[in-house]
């Protein structure tokens, strides 16, 4: 195979080996990121075209395993504790599956609002109280999903505030009030505030500039200045670049390289960087990151939701 080729048929076999190495300690000692490693493979193979690759009926009724009722949020385990991200991944794996008539919805979206410091405006993750913009960008997701953002409305000012104060003098956000700018968090804070309608608070210019300046002379990009470049990072920049209309910014063609050289020629997946060990992680988002690059044979992907465009455009009602 030539390097420049997406090894598909063996991308496949890797995710749909991944929930058999149950003789292996690392399959449950990553227990606690299951839903979320389910959500990654699926939409990986939704981006390639082959969902087939694994069961639907089992995925939806071990996704539906996890609900915790009495709280209204998923875990990302049976017999963990529920989670707003891996409630979020479970709405997007039944979303795929176009399976959310199964979602309890009004449980869900107060499960979701109770984990609001209202005066603040940012959510935490779960009851112990984390709060980062990631988690607002996963409540924010869920409720848009969910076609639900209205029950937002009175603390919106609030969450964008937090949004808003989460920005720094280079145009990048950070994790919360004060932190560092960093890849990933622009991207939960700009998708965000793209799907509050809400990006005029971001300063468009200064913020695909630092984020240009990401990308490394291998064509790969880091997630804050001074980093090793990684694949991840070839989703939360370039998504958000898409985002606000600038990823032609970038050198899509040495990027492009950059993912296809991390590839498992072997035994399929994604790694960080070549030669490193793929894992499920920067699969999707190498993949993803293609797909935003235009990338023959893939799906076109949502950059706000990190979804297959299909999907998104079926499940979440376009205001008029």
């Amino acid at each position: 195979m030539a390097l420049e080729e997406l090894h598909t048929d063996l991308h496949v076999r890797y995710i749909q080996s991944l929930d058999k190495n149950r003789d292996e300690l690392l399959y449950y000692f990553t227990e606690h990121l299951r839903m979320n490693g389910v959500y990654w493979g699926l939409t990986a193979l939704a981006l390639m075209d082959r969902t087939d690759a694994l069961p639907k009926r089992e995925m939806i009724e071990w996704v539906m395993s996890c609900w915790v009722d009495q709280v209204g949020g998923f875990s990302p385990h049976p017999g963990h504790d529920p989670h707003l991200h891996s409630t979020l991944s479970a709405i997007q794996i039944l979303a795929t599956h176009d399976s959310l008539d199964l979602l309890q919805k009004d449980k869900i979206v107060k499960y979701v609002l109770s984990l609001q410091d209202p005066i603040r405006g940012s959510f935490a993750g779960d009851s112990w109280g984390e709060h980062a913009s990631r988690f607002t960008y996963c409540a924010i997701s869920v409720l848009s999903l969910l076609n639900r953002l209205d029950a937002l409305e009175p603390t919106r000012e609030a969450t964008v505030g937090f949004i808003e104060k989460c920005r720094n003098f280079d145009g990048g956000f950070g994790m919360v009030e004060g932190a560092e700018s960093h890849a990933a968090y622009v991207w939960t804070c700009v998708g965000a505030l793209a799907i509050l309608d809400r990006l005029d608070l971001v300063d468009s210019d200064t913020l695909c500039w630092w984020l240009c300046e990401r990308q490394l002379p291998n064509g790969g990009l880091n997630g804050r200045p001074e980093k090793l470049e990684d694949v991840c990072y070839s989703w939360w920049a370039v998504a958000t670049l898409a985002i606000l209309g600038r990823s032609h910014w970038i050198s899509g063609s040495k990027l492009s390289e950059f993912i296809l050289s991390a590839q498992d020629p072997d035994q399929g997946g994604i790694a960080d960087r070549p030669d490193d060990v793929a894992d499920v992680w920067h699969t999707v988002f190498g993949l993803a990151g293609l797909s935003l690059l235009g990338y023959k044979g893939l799906k076109e992907v949502d950059p706000v939701y990190c979804m297959p465009r299909e999907v998104t455009d079926r499940v979440i009602k376009k205001k008029d």
